[in-house]
């Protein structure tokens, strides 16, 4: 599944799917109090439904929309912040590719770990655009002009398509049409019907270069894969997940105490190593130790999913602050402060997603 979604997220962000999206946003929010900021958020959870990747929807939105933040008097660490933390819905909301990878790792259904990210990346999304429109309101980010009824039917018309994606993709996979593998031949096959054929934004001569990047990025991806699932083994064989459970049953047995360590140790890893390599190390260790103290793997899977999405907009080497950073053109200390008020937003949500089940078993409880 994982070549095929991000091959359907490189197409998308060059043959317009991603401009109307964030058209579509702008005219029906972007007149609020730091519009552009909201449209920021709201653009990011649709695409995420699309691309799966959280480095990808920073490029394919942030590309847009951090000049235009700019442009319209924002501060460049507030418009790379707000991009950066919107970007972590890319590995939330499904389809993501960190929660295949969490599946894969664990033996856990791919399709309950989509079902269950819904809940909670609308959480995250809501609680980030109070966050903007606070912020911006403090320091006076006004919207943009507001756009007609007129103007709002025209945008949402150039735009239904790219909305009627991820119906098909997560559809597909929930109905038993079809796997979440061939679900991501679906969403390349439907993204350049609908870039080359219907909104013609891209040729066919562009086609080997995105074939190029994307199988570059793939293989960035697949080779951390492969060297993480040996480092696993070795840890298996030396009886590391075996001391590591026993460290932990001895400091307690409680679930409530056993989440607050996990959370720290994921914050604090998530910080300094890819998403992908930290799943299939920690996965297979810290899942048994969460179902033998009575943790849905489905709900520690969005955990862990949650604490390494953070990972991404936090320094040193979050992905996402160096996308934003390269695109307003500012360092990442310039950036880091405008974090803090989004980080500490983000740590409330993480403990709400811990420590409330419901939020992320419910939908996928619904559709067994």
């Amino acid at each position: 599944a994982i070549p095929f979604f991000i091959l359907a997220g490189t197409i998308m962000e060059v043959g317009g799917i991603s401009r109307r999206l964030i058209n579509l946003a702008n005219a029906f929010t972007g007149h609020f109090v730091g519009g552009l900021g909201i449209v920021a958020v709201i653009t990011s959870l649709f695409f995420s439904a699309i691309s799966g990747s959280g480095a990808a929807t920073v490029a394919a939105i942030g590309s847009i929309l951090i000049p235009a933040m700019v442009a319209r008097g924002y501060h460049r660490g507030f418009a790379g912040a707000i991009q950066s933390v919107s970007g972590e819905l890319g590995i939330i909301i499904p389809p993501s590719i960190p929660l295949i990878l969490y599946g894969i790792s664990t033996g856990t259904s791919i399709g309950d770990l989509f079902m269950a990210g819904f809940l909670p990346g609308l959480l995250i999304a809501l609680s980030l655009l109070l966050t903007a429109y606070v912020v911006a309101k403090k320091r006076g980010y006004t919207g943009a002009p507001k756009a007609s009824w007129k103007e709002r039917m025209q945008a949402l018309r150039e735009a239904v398509l790219a909305l009627f994606l991820p119906v098909i993709i997560l559809g597909g996979i929930y109905s038993g049409i079809f796997t979440p593998t061939e679900a991501g031949a679906v969403a390349v096959l439907f993204a350049f019907i609908v870039s080359v054929l219907i909104y013609k934004e891209m040729k066919l001569k562009q086609l080997l270069q995105l074939f190029s990047k994307s199988a570059v990025t793939t293989s960035i991806i697949l080779y951390i894969i492969a060297n993480a699932g040996l480092f696993s083994w070795i840890l298996t064989r030396e009886g590391i997940p075996q001391k590591i459970g026993e460290l932990f049953t001895q400091i307690s047995d409680s679930p409530i105490i056993f989440l607050i360590m996990v959370n720290i140790l994921l914050l604090i890893v998530g910080m300094f190593m890819d998403t992908g390599a930290t799943i299939i190390i920690l996965a297979p260790l810290l899942a048994p130790i969460a179902v033998s103290l009575g943790i849905d793997p489905v709900h520690f899977g969005i955990i862990m999913i949650v604490n390494l999405a953070m990972g991404l907009c936090t320094p040193p080497l979050g992905v996402n602050l160096f996308i934003s950073c390269q695109i307003a053109e500012i360092k990442l200390g310039q950036i880091a402060k405008a974090l803090i008020p989004f980080f500490i937003v983000l740590l409330v949500d993480l403990l709400i997603i811990s420590y409330v089940p419901a939020i992320s078993l419910s939908l996928a409880n619904l559709f067994k």
